[in-house]
C-alpha cells in the first residue's frame, strides 16, 4: 500500500488493515525530502522486506509513486494499481483546482487564499469527498516540508511530459480505480495511459470521491474490484 500526499505516511491504512486478513501487506512510509530520494526509500523498502515481485497499490501521490518505481525497476513490480491517481498530462490537471473551489461556499473560498496548508488539506478533503462516512474527513496530517519538496520536482515532471514517457518502460499490467466525483479528473488518467500501456485497465467508480474506501456508495464497489484485482495476478 502506497500512501498519498507526498507526506501523508498512514493515509491508507483503513485498506491495509482490510486486506491484510488474507493478504501479506507492506505499509512503506515515505520520509525523503526528494523526488529521487522517494523512488529510491521505495524500493529499497520493496527490495529489502518484501518478496519481489510484488504488486502495488498507490494511491494519489502513491499512484505516480507506485508508477515511476514500477518504471525504473520493473524486477520489483507483478502488477500495479492506480487509485485515484493524479493526471498524468497537464492539460487535464488545470481544472483540479476550479473543481474543488466550485464546491465550496463563499466564506470557504476565501479561506482557501490565507488558510494554513493543514486547513487547506481539511476543505479540500470536504470537496474531494462524494457522500462521505460519517467522521472520516478528519484524515491523516500531511507533513507540509515532505510536500512542499517532493510536489514542485514531481509537477515539472508532469509538465516536461516526462512522467507520461515513463508508461514506455512499464512492463507490468497496470489497473486504475477512479471516482467519478474526483476533481483530478478521469480521463487524464484512462486516456494517456491506455495509448501507450499494452496492459491497461480502467475502472470508473460511480459515486465517488477522491478517496474510495470512505465513500458510503462507492466502498463496497472498491473492495470488490481491488480483491479481484489481488486474486486474478
Amino acid at each position: 500500500m502506497i500512501h498519498g500526499g507526498p507526506g501523508a505516511a498512514g493515509e491508507m491504512s483503513p485498506v491495509a488493515l482490510i486486506l491484510a486478513s488474507d493478504w501479506g501487506v507492506l505499509e512503506p512510509l515515505q520520509t525523503a525530502m526528494s523526488l529521487s530520494g522517494q523512488i529510491d526509500e521505495l524500493k529499497n523498502t520493496l527490495a529489502e522486506n518484501g518478496q519481489p515481485p510484488l504488486t502495488l497499490v498507490g494511491y494519489s501521490w502513491g499512484a505516480w509513486l507506485s508508477f515511476m518505481v514500477a518504471a525504473y525497476y520493473p524486477a520489483l513490480v507483478r502488477k500495479l494499481i492506480l487509485v485515484s491517481s493524479g493526471p498524468f498530462t497537464d492539460e487535464y490537471a488545470a481544472q483540479i483546482q476550479n473543481t474543488r473551489l466550485s464546491r465550496l461556499d463563499t466564506q470557504e473560498q476565501e479561506e482557501v487564499k490565507v488558510a494554513s496548508f493543514a486547513r487547506c488539506g481539511e476543505l479540500f478533503s470536504k470537496a474531494d469527498a462524494f457522500d462521505p462516512l460519517p467522521g472520516s474527513l478528519s484524515g491523516i496530517a500531511v507533513n507540509g516540508e515532505i510536500f512542499n519538496r517532493v510536489w514542485p520536482e514531481a509537477a515539472t515532471l508532469r509538465k516536461s511530459g516526462k512522467l507520461l514517457a515513463l508508461a514506455q518502460q512499464i512492463q507490468c499490467p497496470v489497473v486504475a480505480l477512479h471516482g467519478d466525483y474526483d476533481p483530478h479528473p478521469s480521463e487524464g488518467i484512462q486516456k494517456p495511459l491506455s495509448a501507450i500501456l499494452k496492459d491497461f485497465r480502467f475502472h470508473l467508480l460511480q459515486r465517488c470521491g477522491h478517496k474510495p474506501w470512505l465513500e458510503k456508495q462507492a466502498r463496497d464497489k472498491f473492495f470488490t474490484i481491488l480483491q479481484d484485482e489481488l486474486n486474478n495476478e
